[in-house]
């Protein structure tokens, strides 16, 4: 077992998101997590003196794992040249790779959670100010006027479509590259 301190933070920090999404935020209890990330109670308790430190840091380290995932896709299109469609496939691609994990439940359910517990809400509102300056850098890189006030839009409505694939059972992502071509296509100038 690999036990430097920088390993076991991210044992446990993943192992917190999986219990959160496989179970809920009731499941992460300090005995629950470091079972599940193979250390000991004081190695989690050394990292995470608080529940509210583990909650804050599992969402912080997932909102920048998904946003450098989102960004390379990104990123891959800027080099070949960047189209609408590209990119409304390019994102429904994204949602595909990661629709259904455990993660993305984990995400959902922490930024829920930050509206009732004020501990977790700095790093729910951190997160999603991270989405929209990523947003914004898609629509800017498209040519869409007003980028950063459009960017809040897309990333509402990739989040709605996310809590309707969870209560729909729909792992296949399927209408978000139309869905995204919609909200784009309504911010793009008007031709006269």
């Amino acid at each position: 077992m690999n036990t430097t301190p920088v390993a076991a933070r991210d044992r446990i920090l993943r192992a917190t998101l999986r219990l959160i999404g496989e179970q809920g935020i009731g499941a992460v209890t300090n005995r629950a997590v470091a079972k599940a990330a193979g250390v000991s109670l004081g190695s989690l308790t050394y990292h995470f003196p608080s529940q509210a430190d583990l909650l804050r840091e599992s969402l912080r380290a997932f909102v920048e794992d998904d946003i450098a995932r989102i960004a390379g896709h990104v990123e891959r299109l800027r080099a070949t040249g960047i189209s609408l469609d590209q990119v409304a496939e390019e994102v429904e691609k994204a949602i595909v790779e990661f629709a259904y994990g455990p993660e993305q439940i984990a995400n959902l359910e922490l930024h829920l959670h930050a509206a009732r517990d004020p501990e977790v809400a700095d790093a729910s509102a951190r997160s999603i100010a991270a989405y929209d300056r990523l947003a914004a850098a898609v629509l800017t890189a498209l040519g869409i006027p007003d980028a950063e006030r459009h960017a809040p839009a897309v990333v509402a409505m990739l989040f709605g479509l996310a809590v309707r694939r969870l209560a729909t059972g729909d792992d296949s992502a399927s209408g978000t590259a139309d869905a995204f071509r919609l909200l784009l296509h309504g911010a793009l100038p008007r031709e006269r």
